[in-house]
């Protein structure tokens, strides 16, 4: 009989559980596939927003969006369309449900299992064909599984998620969903706006620079190159603000120190007060990114 098993909604950062369905079954295959999705959970952000996973008896399913993973086991002969089905059904329901901030600060396992009660209702009615058919619309699912198919996991992939490695991460670059952060602060605005001021400064002083060597050959074109870095520096600071990276805060830092040193080299041209205020923005900016994460992000993921 072909019938849904098991569902799990988890937090795609950190694999934290949200809610999940209740289940009684033991048998062992079945526990050693749960394990399986126990060790996916904690790695949807580095596979395609869509998967498929054959393990034995059972077909492990899972769909990710907005920092949420929607996971499911069901048997191997359950159709693929309305497995999928059935996990977008989770997903707008949790979607509507629950507002990100709170899915986001969530610190407990299963801080959303009152979400149990709709898994339970959904779960039975996708084990009861006859309710199904006139609730959903098959031909609109099947279309778009047939356009975008769910990415087929292998045994490869189900061992490298106990130890992930730099090959297997770079096989999903191209097709893994991107982060989103969390809403965008004042204090953070203004961290850019700074940040982008600061870099104009440097571009025009390093403009300037060039046209002076141009007159003095005696000048040191070094300065030029000092005042392009800063530039280069305040502008990618902004570029992770702005975007989720990986090593976004250990970027961050990079940017802070090469503004740092720059203004350092930069010492003859610029007094004290100026050099503070572009590593004071720098720092600003830094701290900025590294409060801005990603939503249901771990916060020692990118440190």
């Amino acid at each position: 009989m072909s019938t849904v098993l098991f569902a799990s909604v988890v937090r795609v950062g950190d694999g934290l559980p949200l809610s999940a369905s209740t289940d009684y079954e033991q048998d062992k295959e079945l526990q050693d596939t749960k394990r399986h999705l126990k060790g996916l959970s904690k790695k949807l952000g580095q596979f395609p927003d869509r998967c498929t996973l054959k393990t034995g008896p059972y077909n492990v399913n899972f769909t990710s969006a907005l920092g949420v993973g929607y996971l499911m086991v069901c048997t191997s002969n359950y159709p693929n369309v309305l497995a999928f089905c059935f996990l977008d059904e989770l997903q707008k329901e949790f979607i509507v449900t629950y507002d990100p901030k709170r899915i986001g600060s969530a610190v407990r396992p299963y801080s959303f299992i009152e979400f149990d009660t709709f898994i339970q209702k959904t779960k039975q009615r996708y084990n009861s064909p006859r309710s199904l058919s006139t609730k959903i619309n098959l031909a609109d699912v099947q279309t778009e599984i047939r356009l975008r198919p769910p990415y087929q996991l292998s045994a490869e992939d189900l061992q490298a998620v106990n130890g992930f490695s730099a090959r297997t991460a770079s096989k999903y670059k191209n097709i893994a969903p991107s982060q989103m952060l969390e809403p965008v602060t004042l204090s953070g605005i203004v961290s850019c706006v700074l940040s982008v001021l600061c870099g104009g400064l440097n571009l025009l002083r390093g403009v300037h620079a060039i046209e002076s060597i141009l007159q003095n050959d005696d000048e040191d074109f070094n300065y030029v190159i000092a005042f392009f870095l800063g530039t280069a520096a305040c502008l990618y600071q902004c570029y992770l603000f702005a975007y989720f990276s990986v090593w976004r805060n250990s970027k961050s830092f990079l940017a802070l120190a090469l503004i740092c040193l720059s203004n350092m080299y930069l010492y003859e041209l610029r007094n004290m007060w100026q050099i503070l205020f572009h590593v004071a923005v720098g720092a600003f900016m830094t701290l900025q990114i590294k409060l801005r994460q990603p939503l249901g992000k771990a916060p020692d993921y990118n440190v």
